[in-house]
């Protein structure tokens, strides 16, 4: 049996709570996900896959389906800390290749960071797998239009979520997912 997902969809969410597990599972119910057997799987992003919303590709899944998925979190009960969790996403041109998904979990983050973070990691991951030669040290949105012009890569975006902990010694737990069907 060959198990290659042919749909993906992105989502988040965020859970606070005074025990860390349940907080962990606010945050995917936030998402949407808590109802499924959650499978982590890497970083690769199928051939001929369609990235699809999380109502529809929700509306395909079933409560206790075993399901794939890429996913970031972090979790923090320090008072005023900030925390994030992002994946990003980079596809060839070509949908007979594949691309990459990458998560990213990060301390002291925006959600904008986190984010380009994640979307950075992925496109690079892609890049050299391409072949697309860049300069590591140049700023992503300059390798992102060195990629673009390049051709090879089509598309590459991101998802994150972020916060800061509440007081009271709670626990705050973010999560970012991509859902593989």
């Amino acid at each position: 049996m060959r198990l290659i997902p042919r749909k993906m969809f992105f989502t988040r969410g965020i859970g606070v709570h005074k025990q860390q597990l349940t907080s962990f599972e606010m945050a995917l119910r936030e998402a949407g996900i808590a109802q499924f057997n959650l499978v982590r799987v890497s970083s690769i992003f199928p051939p001929f896959c369609q990235v699809i919303s999380r109502e529809e590709g929700l509306a395909l899944l079933q409560p206790g389906e075993i399901v794939f998925v890429v996913l970031a979190e972090m979790s923090t009960n320090e008072p005023g800390r900030r925390i994030a969790a992002a994946v990003g996403m980079a596809r060839p041109a070509d949908p007979t290749k594949y691309g990459y998904l990458s998560e990213h979990h990060a301390f002291g983050q925006t959600e904008r960071e986190a984010a380009d973070y994640a979307e950075d990691l992925a496109a690079t991951m892609l890049a050299t797998t391409l072949g697309i030669p860049f300069d590591p040290e140049r700023d992503y949105n300059e390798r992102k239009e060195q990629y673009a012009m390049g051709g090879e890569i089509v598309d590459s975006t991101s998802i994150a979520m972020a916060a800061t902990a509440e007081p009271g010694g709670v626990w705050t737990t973010v999560v970012a997912a991509a859902v593989l069907i």
